[in-house]
């Protein structure tokens, strides 16, 4: 089997990433599935510790800075994540190296005869089994896993003794999956929460965090809470990163720094360093310099990415309405008073409305484009729906990716500034575009950054 023989038979799979079931119940979203298969292939999720990470927003990029400190500790780590941007072998990360495209092929050639033996396997809860075989064949010290959706049904959650479950931001994503009120959907996300097994979750709206408290005492799961077990303090956010202070209460707080740029980063690697507590508690060495300089090199693209600055040029994967009030918030701070050409696609089932409610008012234009992804929206419902909400700039119908970035580049000026959101696909396709590596992030080029680079690493 080759690489190419390989993805066409997963993508021949039950694909939920592409068309989302109509519900999100266990005769549709079964764990019986995939523990089968993983039973079948000796249970290889068994064979190394986890660190189970979900949330709404700010999961990848908890992951990402975990999987970083880890390895800059020196450890053989795997980071499982989804979806990819550019390339599917992005899922399965071990250190630097993503996963082979001869090594894939053997693996699905290996697993293929097991998923025909159990009718309704899906296309996430085969490749989720295929990372916990890659992993264990390359005898990883440690996984940080990122859940697909929701938490209680997803395939991830087959693992029964993770060093913690990691709670990130909480808010509205997937409701007619997950539930249409914020209990509901903390209800599914806190269904990660195991018996005995420590649970880390980042400050939440008070519906949330009291279906998190409860689920953890009834699993009599310590319950590690950011603003009140862990303290954190924003500090200057630039165009070359997020500089703050963190430390568990009643402990003076200690200086960090990121390249991931915006105040909610602080948030996310507070998370990530309470995390981190755990997999030290779990035996694991970690030292002070490693999370630094891990924190330091985190290489997470796509998000508030910085490509160009003549014109400015952003690619951000916000996605919900609250996601893009966050990059709203980021922009305004960075570059107050300033307007943005907004390229902008989504997906059908996201919140397009609350996302353009953030964003338009910083758009002096506006360019509309559509997905490759078949989910994605028209861009003539797009361009009406900002019209409804308000929006009098100009807009343009672009539908391909390349088109409507060289069109926002001339519109915006050698002196202007382009922001590129509202999915991860449309960042994916952009980035390929750009001729950008999929392993790469282009901010981790900066001289800014790399100079701050070197005192993290000091």
């Amino acid at each position: 089997m080759t690489y190419d023989d390989a993805l066409n038979y997963l993508y021949g799979l039950i694909n939920y990433e592409l068309q989302r079931p109509a519900r999100y119940t266990p005769d549709v979203v079964s764990l019986e599935r995939p523990r089968a298969l993983l039973a079948a292939l000796g249970n290889p999720q068994k064979r190394y510790p986890i660190l189970h990470v979900t949330g709404t927003k700010g999961k990848g990029s908890v992951s990402a800075l975990c999987f970083s400190a880890l390895h800059a500790a020196g450890l053989k780590v795997g980071l499982y994540s989804s979806p990819h941007l550019q390339d599917f072998r992005e899922r399965f990360r071990i250190g630097d190296r993503l996963i082979a495209p001869e090594a894939l092929a053997a693996l699905v050639e290996q697993i293929k005869p097991l998923v025909e033996q159990i009718p309704g396997l899906t296309w996430f809860e085969v490749i989720t089994a295929i990372a916990f075989t890659h992993f264990a064949n390359e005898g990883i010290d440690v996984a940080v896993l990122e859940v697909g959706l929701g938490g209680r049904l997803d395939a991830t959650n087959v693992i029964e003794q993770p060093i913690a479950a990691v709670i990130t931001s909480l808010s509205y994503d997937h409701m007619h999956l997950l539930g249409n009120t914020l209990g509901e959907i903390a209800f599914e996300k806190a269904g990660i929460i195991k018996p005995g097994r420590p649970v880390i979750s980042a400050p939440q709206p008070p519906e949330a965090r009291e279906v998190i408290e409860r689920t953890a005492a009834e699993q009599g799961a310590p319950l590690i809470q950011i603003g009140r077990d862990w303290q954190f303090k924003a500090g200057e956010s630039s165009v070359s990163g997020q500089r703050f202070k963190a430390g568990p209460t009643g402990q003076p707080l200690q200086p960090y720094w990121t390249p991931l740029i915006g105040v909610h980063q602080a948030i996310n690697a507070t998370v990530a360093l309470a995390a981190l507590e755990q997999v030290r508690a779990a035996g694991l060495s970690i030292s002070d310099k490693a999370i630094h300089a891990g924190f330091g090199a985190v290489n997470w693209p796509g998000r508030f990415e910085i490509i160009d600055r003549d014109p400015w040029l952003i690619l951000d994967v916000a996605h919900n309405g609250d996601s893009a009030e966050r990059l709203a918030s980021t922009l305004t701070a960075l570059f107050p008073d300033q307007k943005w050409t907004l390229v902008f696609g989504a997906f059908t089932d996201k919140d397009v409305d609350g996302m353009f409610r953030a964003l338009l008012p910083l758009a002096e234009r506006l360019i509309v484009m559509r997905s490759l992804n078949p989910r994605a929206f028209d861009p003539d419902v797009l361009r009406q729906k900002a019209v409804m909400l308000g929006f009098g700039g100009d807009i343009e119908l672009i539908p391909s990716a390349a088109d409507a970035l060289a069109r926002a580049r001339q519109l915006a000026g050698p002196h202007g500034r382009v922001i590129v959101t509202g999915s991860l696909s449309i960042v994916g396709e952009l980035r390929a575009i750009l001729d950008l590596s999929p392993t790469h992030a282009a901010y981790l080029d900066n001289a800014a950054v790399q100079s701050l680079q070197q005192v993290a690493q000091a």
